[in-house]
């Protein structure tokens, strides 16, 4: 069944895509120092508008230890959030997105406790990713597991978009689900990592609108239809005249707070719903937590259309 197949490409290769202007805020420096986003790039050091300097985290003991020879760059100025990365390589999340699909194709199946404990074995084994950044939700995660926590109890209260990296990924490997089975199973996923509700909510959604474009749902009905509780079709249409750094700067935050980002995706996907480049260019272009957005962009546009044969034979994960 193509449909999922391609959305769960579509997301690997939003992700692969935005991966070297991850989290810029200064949309004049995105494109003063990488261009227009039309094909895979590297990352750059220094990322001018990194934070990382600012984020923290000490493992309690060797449960927790989950930054390995990562952890020299956290606190430090500049540091790209992928600078180890490839062109056309994925971050993290979406890396972990694709050990699911296959941890799932050799046990001819999915199980999430068979997934959490291969979760937990990549994050805590050095070489598994060479990613330097780590999402809030795995340090959350491995603060909780290294006190002894069960796993099924490690989840944290996570609002942020990259909840739903997983998500095309496991609509792809349950395919075969019908839709309320598909969207127990998206619920149960999700939660084990991220107990927040509009982050369920939001992985809900996108399960509903893969699942209906599936069922022949052109992509502006389908959102019309499953997200109106996330965005308004008919604003949606009106705000596609204004440019893309507009909407998502004034009416959307760019950054990775779900009850922006979740909207903010949905109207790209809306506003170029025929054109798979121009969807995975514009979300890029915007900034911000683009490589998690693209989770739904890439993955709604991916449902709707094969991904363009340049950013498949790019993509690192299939090279």
């Amino acid at each position: 069944m193509p449909t999922f197949q391609n959305a769960y490409l579509g997301s690997l290769i939003a992700d692969a895509a935005s991966m070297p202007v991850h989290w810029y805020y200064d949309r004049e420096a995105l494109r003063n120092e990488y261009g227009e986003i039309t094909t895979y790039l590297a990352p750059k050091n220094p990322h001018t508008g990194s934070i990382l300097w600012r984020s923290d985290y000490t493992a309690l003991n060797e449960k927790g230890e989950i930054l390995h020879d990562q952890a020299q760059y956290w606190g430090q100025r500049g540091i790209h959030y992928h600078q180890f990365l490839t062109a056309g390589e994925n971050t993290l999340n979406f890396q972990l997105a694709q050990e699911l699909v296959k941890l799932s194709e050799k046990n001819g199946g999915y199980d999430p406790d068979e997934w959490l404990t291969h979760y937990i074995d990549f994050m805590l084994t050095p070489g598994k990713h060479k990613d330097t950044y780590l999402e809030e939700y795995h340090r959350g995660f491995f603060t909780k597991y290294s006190q002894g926590k069960d796993p099924r109890k490690c989840a944290i209260h996570d609002e942020h978009i990259g909840g739903l990296a997983q998500v095309p990924a496991l609509c792809f490997v349950l395919q075969d689900l019908d839709l309320p089975e598909l969207r127990a199973a998206v619920k149960e996923h999700v939660g084990l990592t991220h107990a927040h509700a509009n982050v369920l909510r939001a992985a809900d959604t996108l399960t509903r609108l893969i699942f209906r474009i599936h069922e022949g749902l052109p992509l502006r009905e389908a959102i019309q239809k499953e997200a109106g509780d996330w965005i308004s079709g008919t604003k949606a249409e009106k705000w596609s005249t204004q440019p893309d750094t507009h909407v998502i700067g004034q009416r959307f935050s760019p950054a990775c707070y779900i009850a922006e980002s979740m909207p903010a995706s949905l109207y790209l996907a809306w506003k170029y719903h025929d054109d798979f480049d121009a969807a995975i260019t514009a979300n890029a272009m915007v900034g911000g937590d683009n490589c998690h957005r693209g989770a739904v962009v890439g993955a709604l546009l991916g449902a709707t259309a094969t991904p363009s044969s340049h950013w498949l034979e790019g993509l690192s994960c299939i090279k």
